[in-house]
């Protein structure tokens, strides 16, 4: 399989919506989730270009593209694809201000 990279907000993200999870659905959906994220990080290795792409005007930015969590259609993960596999930038919940926390807000 193509190499997965994540940056470290993606992994605190992931962190928090497991916490999250654990206190408000239980602990077999946390860890359902998080299994989940990474089989959606494995599939989008093997198939980058599946995710949508985010159109962005920066352009260190500029092949972002988005695709949801397997089974967790409200978290969705921003990740760019990279000659030898993708990197994941961040994972957000569909409702949050996603713009902003990329740091794209106007």
């Amino acid at each position: 399989m193509p190499p997965i990279s994540q940056r470290e907000a993606a992994r605190r993200d992931l962190i928090e919506h497991f916490v999250y999870l654990a206190e408000h659905a239980g602990l077999d959906v946390a860890e359902r989730f998080l299994s989940q994220a990474e089989a959606s990080f494995a599939d989008l290795a093997r198939q980058p270009m599946m995710g949508a792409p985010v159109q962005l005007k920066r352009p260190d930015l500029a092949s972002m593209r988005k695709w949801r969590v397997k089974d967790f259609d409200n978290h969705l993960i921003f990740y760019q694809p990279r000659p030898d596999g993708v990197c994941i930038v961040r994972v957000l919940h569909a409702a949050s201000d996603w713009w902003g926390l990329l740091g794209l807000a106007e």
